[in-house]
């Protein structure tokens, strides 16, 4: 193990824990200083509903498109390498999109840059899995959610040193490029990872996960997907159109306020197990759909009566919606497949969700958003709507139709107390 001179801390040496958790944290941050307030940026720059769709999904066609990187560089170069490679090229395409206001090059540079950046989610956790033992992985990409939150800092910091409002402008651009400057840097200094896969044979059927499409032969299984596909449609209408509709609602720290969401989301990830143990991984998953139901019922009736607070629920539940709905979800696809497919089916649920659902959910909020509205106005309120009425149905179908006895079940207690003993 590299560091080995280095104080041990669990299986891992301390130099080696540190250098991995600053990984986690400037990869998060990278994308989070920008993309957060980015359709607020857009809308300044007055474009339409489609083109503001289009270039939201840039993250998502970039999901679609990294397995294909992926997996060409899990087969011939070390990790590390290849992180530092990808988050070059994200540096300079963030920089260069910051150079262009018109819409066709503003989409080429983000979708090019998040076609580098998107799979480095799944390097940095392979990096991370292959020099900490397992039991210390969730403590080190916590600090992923750190760097998330740490990216509002560029906005307050801009604020109350320079008095310049950074939020709806090109400057969270550049703020992305140096900060992925950063972590290419880093990337270098971090521990020798081989290539994973050197050797195998190359699938893109596998890849995608496509393989375990298969699964869905078992009905909950296909409920899961299917509900997690839908969900995602009104997912993201808060995830790409909620720092536009804020800045429209006179909010100026759009990314501090947008990643409240974030911070609480580190402190509720961790009460994830408990409910699955306590409740059982079906009535947890039920939990984060009510938290998606409740953020769209308080944006719209916040919409209605002009009660800004409501907003702030509807972020603040955020880590509800993602622990307990989403990374519930990936807990039953790993109950749930057999183990020569866990890997196959977990990149399917990713490709459903961050791939076709987040793209599906861009384009139908960007057409509903136009549907009644005036010339350089949007329909937030028909969004909300969609989204609350669409959450309630997703909710309603895992409520009547996900009855599978293994997510059903609930811990003994003697696990209880182990779960809640100090670690």
């Amino acid at each position: 193990m590299a560091d080995g001179a280095a104080v041990a801390n669990g299986g891992m040496s301390l130099g080696v824990r540190v250098r991995l958790s600053a990984m986690m944290f400037l990869q998060y941050m990278l994308v989070a200083v920008w993309f957060v307030p980015l359709s607020a940026y857009l809308a300044k720059l007055q474009m339409t509903g489609t083109q503001m769709a289009l270039i939201l999904s840039s993250m998502a066609i970039g999901c679609l498109g990294s397995p294909l990187i992926g997996m060409f560089a899990d087969r011939h170069f070390s990790s590390e390498r290849v992180l530092a490679a990808l988050n070059l090229a994200a540096a300079v395409l963030l920089f260069l999109s910051a150079r262009v206001t018109a819409p066709t090059p503003v989409f080429i540079f983000l979708l090019l840059a998040m076609l580098a950046y998107m799979p480095t989610w799944g390097l940095t956790s392979a990096i991370a899995m292959s020099h900490s033992p397992s039991e210390k992985f969730p403590q080190i990409r916590v600090f992923g959610s750190i760097g998330w939150v740490a990216a509002a800092l560029f906005s307050l910091l801009a604020g109350a040193i320079w008095n310049v409002a950074i939020d709806g402008t090109n400057i969270p651009h550049y703020c992305g490029a140096a900060v992925a400057l950063v972590a290419a840097v880093h990337a270098l200094a971090l521990p020798h990872t081989p290539p994973p896969a050197k050797g195998q044979k190359a699938s893109l059927v596998d890849a995608l996960g496509l393989r375990s499409v298969g699964l869905m032969k078992d009905f909950n299984f296909a409920v899961l997907i299917i509900g997690t596909l839908l969900a995602t449609i009104p997912f993201a209408a808060h995830w790409s159109y909620g720092s536009a509709f804020l800045k429209d609602a006179g909010f100026k720290y759009l990314t501090a306020t947008m990643n409240l969401g974030q911070f609480v989301e580190m402190f509720l990830m961790l009460l994830v197990p408990v409910s699955i143990a306590v409740f059982g991984l079906r009535r947890t998953i039920l939990i984060g759909l009510a938290a998606l139901v409740l953020r769209y019922g308080s944006y719209l009736l916040g919409d209605v009566t002009g009660f800004a607070p409501l907003y702030f629920l509807a972020i603040l539940v955020h880590g509800i919606i993602f622990g307990f709905f989403y990374v519930g979800g990936q807990i039953y696809i790993d109950r749930k497949a057999p183990k020569g497919m866990k890997a196959q089916a977990q990149g399917l649920i990713f490709l459903v969700s961050f791939g076709i659902g987040l793209l599906v959910g861009n384009f139908v909020n960007g057409a509903v958003l136009q549907i009644g509205a005036k010339e350089g106005a949007k329909n937030y309120y028909a969004m909300w709507l969609l989204s609350t009425i669409l959450s309630a149905v997703v909710l309603l179908i895992f409520l009547v139709l996900f009855r599978d006895p293994v997510a059903e079940k609930v811990a003994p207690k003697a696990e209880l107390s182990e779960l809640s003993a100090p670690a």
